[in-house]
């Protein structure tokens, strides 16, 4: 009986340094096994980790000097552009100055012309006792003795400042047909009353040409004139102005009757 138990006890106890044995590499194993995972993550993960935090952190922080001065949108160079009504109130104002400088410059021209004709009339009224400069019935400047362009369009210049009346033929006021009637009719040329049968007589008795001279007859459509030169005529324009020397309006055809 007691054999048995020793036996017993000797078979136990064997049986147990067995166990513990077999046990020992498993847990040694299982040791290892995570002393390895432990040392895997530490040498890598951490680092990767650690950049991303650095990372994130330098793209949301900032810093600044509070002494700085970034300035308001008062203080922005954005430079001015100017709306479409100021820049056609500057066109406007740049052609009404050019034609004043125009119809000045053809004003001096004209009166120059004028100063020449009168000149030379007062040398041919010496000879012939007559003053070509005697006023006429109705009040204006018979014509120079010299019937030519040039005297057409000093003799038209000082009716400028006329009034445009509908239907005017005389100096008290006179419409486009009526004013280029009234001067041609100074110089022996005796013009239709309207504006298309003028066009229609100076095709007729005169020469269409495409180089205007001073004293040339201007028609378009409607209206007609007198060509002064320089790219200049002399009209009465319409109802509110009066006779003016301006700038050559488009479309115009041209005729030499003098």
């Amino acid at each position: 009986m007691i054999c048995k138990k020793i036996i017993s006890t000797i078979t136990a106890a064997a049986a147990a340094v067995g166990l513990f044995t077999v046990s020992v590499p498993v847990a040694l194993a299982g040791s290892d096994n995570a002393s390895r995972k432990a040392i895997t993550s530490s040498r890598s993960f951490p680092k990767m980790n650690t950049a991303r935090k650095d990372l994130l952190k330098e793209t949301v922080s900032v810093s600044s000097d509070d002494s700085e001065s970034w300035g308001g949108v008062e203080s922005l160079n954005v430079p001015e552009t100017k709306s479409t009504a100021e820049k056609k109130a500057e066109e406007e104002a740049k052609k009404a100055e050019e034609e004043r400088k125009a119809a000045e410059k053809a004003a001096a021209e004209a009166a120059r012309l004028q100063a020449a004709e009168v000149s030379r009339s007062r040398a041919s009224a010496a000879t012939s006792s007559t003053s070509s400069s005697s006023v006429s019935n109705d009040g204006a400047v018979n014509a120079p003795v010299s019937a030519n362009g040039a005297g057409v369009v000093a003799y038209a210049s000082q009716f400028q400042g006329v009034p445009y009346v509908y239907g005017g033929t005389t100096p008290s006021g006179f419409d486009c047909s009526g004013f280029t009637q009234y001067v041609y009719s100074k110089f022996g040329i005796s013009l239709p009353r309207i504006d298309y049968q003028q066009r229609v007589w100076a095709q007729a008795h005169g020469t269409k040409v495409s180089d205007p001279q001073p004293g040339d007859l201007m028609w378009r459509s409607g209206h007609v004139g007198i060509y002064v030169g320089n790219g200049l005529m002399i009209h009465a324009p319409r109802p509110g102005k009066s006779v003016s020397i301006v700038p050559v309006y488009a479309s115009f055809e041209y005729y030499r009757i003098i």
